[in-house]
């Protein structure tokens, strides 16, 4: 049961720190064209920034999507057993799309201004993504060795 948290909290961290660092890029981006200069430096302390300014309110959401959604790809491996990492990378992308749409249709809200585009939603779904193949590569049996 240990390992399973761990192997959830990784998951969780990496999706997280993935869609925080998108988020930033993309507001960064947009404020570069509307013609400010963005220098190294500024990047990377809005990107600390962001980071953990985010901490105590995405990473939770972030948390608790996972935890709908990996659970749910864990019972569809039973039966799918060949397609585990599509799977679980469908889950993560899901949790946190959902997440977005979610919190827009229910409380009128987009918490992570790069979700107002189509194309930020699927970067935040991709940052999603990629956790789930994470909770899915640390959470295979380790290989026993001769």
């Amino acid at each position: 049961m240990i390992r399973v948290l761990k192997v959830f909290f990784a998951a969780v961290l990496l999706a997280y720190v993935l869609a925080s660092t998108l988020a930033t890029q993309s507001n960064l981006g947009n404020l570069q064209m509307l013609g400010m200069q963005v220098g190294f430096g500024d990047w990377a302390a809005t990107t600390a920034h962001d980071f953990v300014g985010m901490a105590s309110s995405y990473l939770p959401l972030i948390a608790g999507a996972f935890a709908i959604g990996l659970p749910v790809a864990a019972g569809l491996t039973r039966r799918l057993p060949r397609h585990q990492a599509l799977l679980y990378a469908l889950a993560g992308f899901t949790a946190v799309v959902a997440l977005h749409l979610i919190m827009r249709a229910a409380l009128g809200l987009t918490p992570v201004a790069a979700t107002r585009t189509t194309a930020g939603l699927i970067g935040q779904g991709a940052a999603g993504a990629l956790g789930g193949l994470c909770y899915h590569w640390l959470s295979r049996p380790l290989a026993k060795s001769a």
